[in-house]
């Protein structure tokens, strides 16, 4: 088995051709992305594109300017809703599939059911999100299985806090009433991003409430543990519910604003039933990585802190290449458990005013990403087309990421779905030849024992004084499994440069290397022939091109 590789697909955007893009436009003008799109020949080029997991962002129901109210679907308060289209991350209701996204709404549940068989048959696997913190205000489930108690149905509503709510309230007689534009709520609850006031602002995750999980925040963060609270037996129902779904993966939102007692609890529940069922934790601060992992029970976490910003750096010339080794070196042992990206949709895209300016510039730090560790990897769909996320979608605006609140279309995407028949004749030269060079680097970390399993070893600290080597703007590093060296030298300079790197002894003993000599490397990125006199502490010329890098493979 390879490396996971994941593809992350914002749902309603990915298949939608209608093109019109009219600023802040309803699902009528500007249409939608469906299940149904997600054919077997789109869904097998993404596998050929050397994924092996796909990410479906905003496949459950939540918050929506759209009216679905015929088919008993609750109208939302436009109030409570950011953008037009809503936050994939305002859940109205857990158990149910966005109408959106189906081409019969009454038949979205089977159309989600018939969508996850189609990725299976092309030997994919399936990541949905998981969203524990909060959900929308107006949260009430229509699609609950018989037996299922609703959130907040039992709670008592008079006091600040109970263990057993399942939400945190702001009684009357503290003021706790919520009244804009001719929203109401009363009692008031805490808002998602923790702000236990009645007076949730436009900076504020406004339209959604945070869950309660049995810490008393306002109460010196007593934590109510035992018996277990109402909110865990719950949110465990709703993961049980998914997973007997067939899903693959739970990717967790903003994992570390609810307790690690409780993933603790909640990952060991389900994986008595689905043993091989992954947890991905959104986590931004690494004194909990630790945590989360040996004690919550994740299988990989975000790694923005550390790889995605020092390699954002790099690339945005702020941070010098020797950034890299203290980054690996700061997860330690967590450093197999990491998921590494250049974008996602909360981050700007490469190819922005606000990143790199160009798309060119992420692929130096995308092979750092893809093949420094045995780690996952993620590419976030038009990335690999050099999308540049500069349109003024709406409530979105102008801000170099592809909107999540707003019906649109995504130019590259748009040209390259080519109305289901997937194909590179819509798109531009460079275009195209990004996207060979991240497919090309998708199957190598997924299908390189290398890579994926592999030992690894750090050059950077016995080259900073060789011949045209600068540590600054480059990078190198070896790979190895079983009887398979890679040697790997990456360039963030904007000039092709010819280097020499050196091999220390100490690295031959490491990797068991036991036959110096004269070899024949293969550049797995441009199936080059690279000649490579391979002794200890004598350099290897190479020449690495702009932007880029080499992966030179021999088998002993």
């Amino acid at each position: 088995m390879g490396k996971i590789v994941i593809y992350q697909i914002f749902s309603r955007l990915y298949t939608n051709s209608q093109g019109s893009n009219t600023p802040n436009g309803t699902i009528v003008q500007n249409g939608c992305g469906k299940m149904n799109h997600f054919t077997e020949k789109v869904l097998t080029e993404i596998k050929k594109a050397g994924y092996t997991h796909i990410w479906f962002t905003g496949i459950i129901a939540h918050a929506s300017k759209t009216d679905y109210c015929e088919y008993g679907i609750p109208a939302s308060h436009k109030s409570t809703v950011k953008g037009t289209a809503g936050s994939p991350y305002a859940i109205r209701d857990y158990y149910d599939i966005d109408p959106d996204l189906a081409e019969n709404v009454e038949n979205r549940m089977q159309e989600f059911e018939s969508l996850v068989e189609r990725v299976h048959k092309c030997r994919l696997k399936f990541i949905i999100d998981f969203v524990p913190n909060h959900v929308a205000r107006e949260y009430r489930s229509i699609a609950k299985p018989d037996g299922i108690e609703d959130l907040g149905e039992t709670d008592i509503t008079n006091h600040c806090f109970n263990s057993n709510n399942n939400f945190y309230y702001i009684p009357s007689a503290l003021g706790g009433e919520i009244d804009w534009q001719d929203y109401k709520e009363e009692p008031a609850r805490a808002t998602g991003n923790d702000r236990f006031s009645a007076y949730p602002t436009v900076c504020d995750w406004y339209e959604t409430v945070k869950l309660n999980y049995g810490i008393d925040y306002q109460g010196n963060n007593v934590h109510h543990f035992n018996p277990v609270p109402n909110t865990w037996i719950k949110m465990v129902q709703i993961l049980q519910y998914w997973s007997d779904k067939q899903i693959d993966a739970f990717r967790c939102d903003m994992a570390e604003m609810v307790p690690v007692e409780f993933w603790e609890y909640a990952i060991r529940t389900v994986k008595k039933h689905h043993k091989k069922i992954l947890f991905i934790a959104e986590v931004y601060n690494p004194g909990l990585y630790s945590s989360y992992i040996e004690k919550g029970g994740f299988d990989y976490l975000y790694d923005k802190v550390g790889m995605y910003d020092t390699l954002r750096g790099i690339a945005c010339g702020r941070e010098s290449a020797n950034a890299i080794t203290r980054c690996w070196q700061n997860t330690g042992t967590n450093g197999h458990h990491m998921l590494h990206f250049m974008e996602n949709h909360d981050e700007q895209r490469i190819a922005s005013d606000f990143f790199a300016g160009n798309p060119v510039s992420g692929r130096a730090p995308m092979i750092i990403s893809a093949c420094i560790d045995t780690c996952p990897v993620m590419v976030y769909a038009g990335q690999e087309f050099g999308e540049r996320g500069m349109d003024a979608e709406g409530f979105s605006g102008q801000d170099g990421r592809t909107t999540i609140f707003d019906y649109w279309c995504v130019d590259t995407l748009k040209r390259w779905y080519n109305n289901g028949n997937p194909s590179d004749k819509h798109l531009s030269a460079q275009e195209k030849e990004l996207r060979t060079f991240y497919s090309t680097l998708m199957n190598i970390a997924s299908k390189e024992q290398a890579i994926a399993k592999g030992l690894f070893f750090d050059l950077q600290y016995v080259n900073p004084l060789s011949e045209n080597y600068n540590p600054h703007k480059q990078y190198s590093f070896l790979r190895k499994s079983g009887n398979e060296l890679i040697i790997a030298v990456v360039n963030f300079d904007s000039k092709q440069v010819r280097v020499g790197v050196n091999i220390p002894a100490h690295a031959f003993e490491y990797m068991e290397i036991q036959q110096p000599g004269t070899y024949q490397f293969t550049d797995l990125l441009t199936k080059k022939k690279w000649t490579v006199n391979l002794f200890a502490d004598r350099p290897i010329h190479i020449t690495i091109p702009a932007n880029g890098g080499v992966l030179l493979k021999y088998r002993f």
